[in-house]
């Protein structure tokens, strides 16, 4: 799997053909054989009913799997439909609910996925009528795709949910009802990769009660002194700090540009530390040159477990699929970096470790050594089955391609596939206070005042809200199980 990646990692021109199709095949060996030795865990997830999952529900709680489908009609071509499968503990079978055509979702996204603070303010607040885009009859958010579900929610307050496609892109819990009330007011959200999960009786037991924060990285080979501010508009560009982000602003950073140094990452795994020690929790604070790719795939092996929590407050990236995007799909890919064109979905998104700057403008560096980029098909062969919890405190981290029904490939994908139980991760960049004001107050939340994971993740954005913040501020992050 390591010669894979370091294939995947090299731009077209340069990698063996040959011996890339000779290593899919044998990965797809080793990935069968895993799978037949499964059986009893595919056997289940096969003979997994709706009655199933309806059987662990209690009687306020609803389990909701959101789809998208083809559809042709008359001849015309075919149309993307979504709509919402509901499950409530009396019904006598599934709710089928229909909601819209896929323009009416496409009209609230900019396009290539700019998420501008001027924007998600306005997508995720009621200024009159709230976000109401040009077009006949399409309304708000909340009138969009909620509205038509709530007949099937009397009495239910924990909503189990598996968003679909464009659905995730979009928090929840922020959907505005009115101005003073969002869908986090009425509901308890718990987003699952797939409802089916709640048949999971393999409970993770967690042992031991240890952390592992990365923050305050430095982005620069262990022989360059970068620990400064810089006011280069490329460095800028990359920096978490920034007011706004969008594709278009990492696409500077590929033209020479470098990912800054983040000091409010490091002010923030500081306090994060002090807090955990509050709470009896044993620490690792990784910093500056040390915070290696090499550290961080280090984790989970040996025989040693990996710890129950893992923080990682750095860059991150994602680029679209380079087939159907036109402005990326333009590039010579035997010239341009190969995270952006690679046609692996999961070398595409990934997170910038000690040294990265080097790789990520295709300097010189050793064979034998990490490059610091640490992809998400890198994480996918990781060994996180210990791990209750993953903060990925950086920007955008939450995205990547949306395949069908299938999901997100990019870092949500790999952090499951590793065996992480929660993930947190971000839909657009938040500026570094408010970020490190969102995961102090969720840890306090949930070490200190011993809330479960996703009460004192929404107990946490809450306070945000209560605190007079606007929903960029507060409303960037979201947490599945």
């Amino acid at each position: 799997m390591r010669c894979l990646a370091q294939q995947y990692s090299k731009v077209i021109g340069e990698r063996d053909s040959n011996y890339v199709v000779d290593l899919e095949m044998k990965a797809n060996v080793l990935e069968k054989d895993l799978a037949k030795s499964m059986l009893l865990f595919q056997t289940k997830i096969q003979q997994a009913r709706w009655q199933d999952v309806q059987n662990k529900l209690k009687r306020n709680e609803a389990a909701i799997e959101f789809v998208h489908y083809q559809y042709s009609k008359g001849g015309i071509a075919d149309s993307t439909y979504y709509a919402a499968l509901i499950i409530t503990k009396d019904m006598k079978n599934p709710y089928f609910c229909p909601l819209f055509e896929k323009s009416k979702l496409n009209a609230f996204f900019l396009i290539k996925g700019d998420q501008k603070v001027d924007y998600v303010n306005a997508l995720y607040t009621i200024p009159d009528r709230g976000f109401v885009h040009q077009g006949d009859n399409i309304t708000t958010m909340y009138e969009l795709l909620w509205k038509p579900l709530e007949g099937q929610l009397k009495g239910i307050n924990r909503i189990y949910f598996s968003p679909s496609g464009l659905l995730h892109r979009i928090n929840l819990n922020a959907v505005p009802i009115s101005n003073e009330e969002t869908l986090a007011d009425r509901y308890q959200f718990i987003e699952l990769n797939s409802t089916r999960k709640l048949l999971d009786d393999n409970e993770i037991i967690i042992n031991n009660n240890d952390a592992v924060l990365y923050g305050g990285i430095n982005f620069e080979k262990d022989t360059t002194l970068s620990k400064m501010e810089s006011t280069s508009n490329d460095v800028a560009m990359a920096s978490r700090s920034v007011s706004e982000f969008s594709f278009n602003s990492i696409d500077s950073t590929l033209r020479g540009g470098s990912w800054a140094y983040l000091l409010g990452t490091e002010r923030e795994v500081n306090a994060l530390e002090k807090i955990m020690q509050s709470a009896k929790v044993s620490v690792k604070l990784v910093k500056g040159f040390a915070a290696t790719e090499e550290s961080i795939k280090s984790i989970g092996k040996n025989k040693m477990p990996s710890p129950r929590m893992l923080h990682i407050a750095t860059h991150g990236f994602f680029f679209p699929d380079p087939k159907v995007n036109t402005v990326f799909g333009s590039l010579n890919n035997q010239e341009s970096n190969v995270f952006k064109t690679s046609d692996h979905p999961m070398m595409r998104s990934g997170l910038i470790m000690s040294g990265g700057n080097a790789a990520w403008n295709k300097m010189n560096s050793s064979n034998d050594k990490e490059d610091g980029i640490l992809t998400a098909y890198e994480i996918s062969q990781m060994d996180l089955s210990n791990t209750e919890l993953v903060v990925l405190s950086a920007c955008e981290t939450g995205l990547g391609d949306i395949q069908g029904n299938e999901g997100v490939y990019g870092l949500q994908r790999a952090f499951k596939i590793a065996g992480a139980k929660y993930l947190i991760m971000s839909l657009w960049q938040v500026p570094d206070k408010q970020t490190s004001l969102l995961m102090t107050t969720f840890y306090k939340k949930w070490l200190l005042e011993k809330l479960s994971i996703p009460q004192a993740f929404q107990g946490a954005q809450k306070e945000l809200r209560d605190l007079g913040f606007d929903p960029y501020q507060w409303a960037g992050f979201v947490l599945v199980e």
